[in-house]
C-alpha cells in the first residue's frame, strides 16, 4: 500500500514553535539596534516574542530564507538580500532542533518496513542536512532536498516528484508528511497521499481540507499505515 514517505522537516521531523522560536529570537536580536527596531523586525516576519511563536501567517513557517530575507530587507537598509539570506542560513545551521517526537526509533522502525524515506523542506539545503547530522538522522534518509536543490519550493510539486523519481517509486504509493497548507499542496500535485500533522502553527481546521489524514504528530504514522492496509 505504502512504498515512501517524503516528510517536511520544520513543524514535521521537529516542533516548529520551540526550534525556529529560538532562531528569530536570536536572529533578530543580532541584527536591532535598539527594542524599537526589534519589534519592526520581529513583526515584518511574524515572529510574536512574547509567545516564542508565529503568526499563522508568518512567512518564516512555510517559505524560503528568500522570502524572509525579503521581508526583513524594507527594515534593514544598507543590507543586500543575498547577503542576507546567506547570513540567514548560517544561523539556521547553529539553531538547536526540538525533535516532535524521538526520531531515531520511529525513523529506523520506517525503514524497517523496507520504506524509502525522504525530506522535502523549504528550508535551505546546507541547513536542513546540518539539523539532520546533528539529530543522527542523515543516514535514515534516502533523499534529502530543499527549496535551492534544484526541484523549486513547495507548494510546487518538483520535490516531492524528485523523491518519488529517485527511488522508483508510484506517488500513488507515496505518503508526503506535513504540517502546512503548503506541504500538502505539493503532495497533492506530485499525485502522493497527504498526510498533516499538528507540530507546527497550522490547526486541524486549516489542514483537514487538503489531507487524507490529520495525525497528532508523526509518531501516530505506523499505527495509521496498519490500519489503512488492514
Amino acid at each position: 500500500m505504502i512504498d515512501g514517505i517524503v516528510f517536511d522537516k520544520d513543524g514535521t521531523l521537529f516542533d516548529f514553535r520551540a526550534s525556529w522560536g529560538r532562531w528569530a529570537r536570536d536572529f533578530i536580536a543580532g541584527l536591532a539596534v535598539d527594542a524599537g527596531h526589534g519589534r519592526a523586525l520581529a513583526d515584518a516576519i511574524g515572529y510574536l516574542p512574547e509567545e516564542r511563536s508565529f503568526r499563522p501567517d508568518s512567512v518564516v513557517i512555510a517559505a524560503t530564507a528568500a522570502d524572509i530575507a525579503a521581508a526583513l530587507l524594507p527594515h534593514l537598509p544598507g543590507r543586500g538580500q543575498q547577503e542576507l539570506t546567506a547570513a540567514i542560513d548560517t544561523a539556521a545551521a547553529g539553531v538547536t532542533m526540538e525533535q516532535a517526537v524521538p526520531l531515531v526509533p520511529l525513523l529506523s522502525a520506517l525503514k524497517a518496513r523496507g520504506l524509502r524515506l525522504g525530506v522535502a523542506t523549504n528550508d535551505s539545503e546546507a541547513p536542513a542536512r546540518a539539523h539532520l547530522a546533528a539529530n543522527g538522522l542523515t543516514g535514515l534518509f534516502d533523499f534529502i532536498a530543499g527549496y535551492d536543490s534544484g526541484y523549486g519550493p513547495k507548494p510546487g510539486p518538483g520535490m516531492c516528484r524528485a523523491f518519488a523519481q529517485s527511488q522508483g517509486l508510484d506517488p500513488a504509493r507515496v505518503l508526503m508528511v506535513g504540517d502546512s497548507r503548503h506541504d500538502l499542496e505539493a503532495g497533492r500535485a506530485a499525485g502522493m497521499r497527504p498526510v498533516a500533522v499538528l507540530t507546527g502553527i497550522a490547526t486541524a481546521d486549516d489542514l483537514a481540507p487538503l489531507a487524507e489524514i490529520v495525525l497528532p504528530d508523526i509518531g501516530a504514522l505506523p499505527d495509521w499505515i496498519d490500519a489503512a492496509a488492514a
